[in-house]
């Protein structure tokens, strides 16, 4: 509902003809009205169109409580902080209230109590729905007390209470967010036995707490969040436990390029000066994220782990970064990206992927450079088809550069070339450009120099040149002189 700012205390807010609603209730409302106006309910998710939202839409109608379940990286959190949006905008509560105390469902002593002496008097505030999300992260030492409360000594001393006394008791942040969404992520984290507190809350919605005698109804939507992976590896969520969450939704990564990329511009944080000074062809877009794609399928990396969509999002902001300080450097106003930028990429990619036996041997700097090497080789095969089977008498579209390096010629490729020094390069190969234009005519002049640097590391990773990397260029020769070399 609508923020009343005439309505202060219990009395008005009953002439006003105000009734409790459950905070299930309201979500299933909200969702409806949007569902029946064609509007978005997760705006800004991409490629859980007609998988996740509509099975978490489902849940929500169902009025359950929901886990999210998959690897990192995949949006579960966000979903979570997102179901803010499909409650009401502002409800009443007890002012003072430590339990966001409905005035017409009170649950707290203190709630009860003020009512009774003040009655209609009773002084209400209104709660904004922004309010109304508490996010928890299991963590091993997380305790009961932490989640439901404990009695507190030091309160009955001071105030004088009996430990009979429901006053004496300390609430946990569980009872602190009654008619709120409370998100407990990386569930399996959670020891056993602090799992096992939370099966009154999830059944029966309340909590017993030291022994006391009471039923502290409580008015929650649980929303967990679990990755697969520690279902073996750190813990799991005990089988009674997850029988009473009503719907447990399983998330993927983008099935596709064009929605990682996607994903990877809403997310990645690039400034205005950087959009100004640099440009950003779509093919340097599509490797960033066949990188990762490469990633998720190499033998090298942990499949179980998983490759968080934050490694192309981090990705794109380091290469943006090399290409910005390259052109800072040389005092270049406008620049394009460029192939050797990815090397600026590494420290993206080894910081977050996790590798089997195999993969440690080979190191993680390495293990980038093959992801690199293979993601390059898969996109150059899109845009220049070098294994396709040409009619007999054809000539091979590719000669004509790889016999220039046969001549003995080479190049070298410095990393923080000017723009100047970098075209000069590249035009000293003979048949490059023409290569280019062959396959990419729509390439356009800035991004041209893109594309022909990309063929050259293409023809190399299909063995037709060698190339070379030192710590500031990169080299291309002919396979023979880079054998020799």
């Amino acid at each position: 509902m609508t923020k009343h700012t005439s309505i202060t205390t219990l009395g008005q807010l009953i002439a006003s003809g105000y009734q409790p609603k459950d905070i299930k209730d309201e979500l299933r409302d909200n969702l409806l009205a949007r569902l029946a106006n064609n509007e978005r309910t997760f705006e800004g998710i991409f490629g859980y169109e007609n998988t996740v939202i509509p099975d978490l839409e489902r849940a929500i109608l169902s009025k359950h409580n929901i886990n999210l379940l998959g690897l990192r990286g995949q949006a579960k959190t966000r979903m979570a902080r997102m179901m803010v949006e499909l409650l009401d905008e502002y409800v009443p509560v007890i002012e003072g209230s430590e339990l966001n105390d409905d005035p017409l469902e009170p649950i707290s002593s203190y709630a009860k109590m003020r009512i009774q002496v003040m009655g209609d008097d009773t002084p209400v505030a209104w709660l904004h729905r922004s309010e109304r999300y508490i996010e928890k992260l299991a963590t091993p030492d997380v305790s009961v007390a932490d989640l439901i409360g404990d009695v507190d000594p030091i309160k009955a001393v001071n105030e004088k209470l009996n430990y009979n006394d429901e006053r004496v008791i300390h609430f946990g942040i569980i009872p602190r967010a009654n008619r709120c969404i409370f998100v407990i992520n990386e569930m399996p984290d959670l020891q056993a036995r602090i799992q096992v507190a939370l099966f009154n809350i999830l059944q029966e919605g309340d909590v017993q707490i030291r022994g006391f005698k009471f039923r502290l109804k409580l008015n929650l939507q649980f929303v967990f969040t679990a990755n697969p992976e520690d279902y073996t590896n750190r813990g799991s969520i005990v089988t009674p436990l997850k029988d009473r969450i009503g719907s447990q939704i399983l998330t993927h990564y983008p099935k596709t390029i064009e929605l990682a990329k996607q994903i990877t511009r809403q997310e990645a944080s690039i400034t205005p000066q950087q959009e100004k000074m640099i440009d950003v062809p779509e093919l340097m877009r599509d490797l960033v994220e066949q990188v990762v794609m490469e990633a998720r399928s190499n033998e090298y990396v942990d499949h179980k782990s998983g490759v968080s969509a934050r490694l192309s999002i981090t990705a794109m902001e380091n290469l943006v970064s090399a290409a910005e300080r390259r052109a800072v450097i040389n005092k270049d106003k406008k620049t394009t990206l460029r192939i050797a930028d990815l090397q600026g990429i590494i420290p993206s990619i080894t910081g977050k992927i996790e590798m089997v036996y195999e993969g440690e041997q080979e190191g993680s700097f390495n293990v980038a450079n093959i992801l690199i090497g293979k993601a390059i080789r898969s996109l150059f095969e899109q845009h220049f088809p070098i294994t396709a089977k040409r009619k007999e008498g054809q000539e091979d579209p590719f000669n004509k550069v790889v016999e220039w390096f046969e001549s003995g010629q080479n190049i070298h490729l410095n990393f923080d070339d000017s723009d100047a020094s970098y075209a000069r390069q590249l035009n000293r190969v003979h048949g490059l450009a023409e290569l280019v234009d062959s396959f990419v005519p729509d390439s356009g002049k800035m991004d041209k120099y893109t594309w022909m640097e990309f063929a050259l590391f293409g023809l190399a990773e299909h063995s037709r040149l060698s190339r070379r990397f030192y710590e500031d260029k990169t080299a291309f020769t002919d396979l023979l002189g880079g054998y020799l070399g």
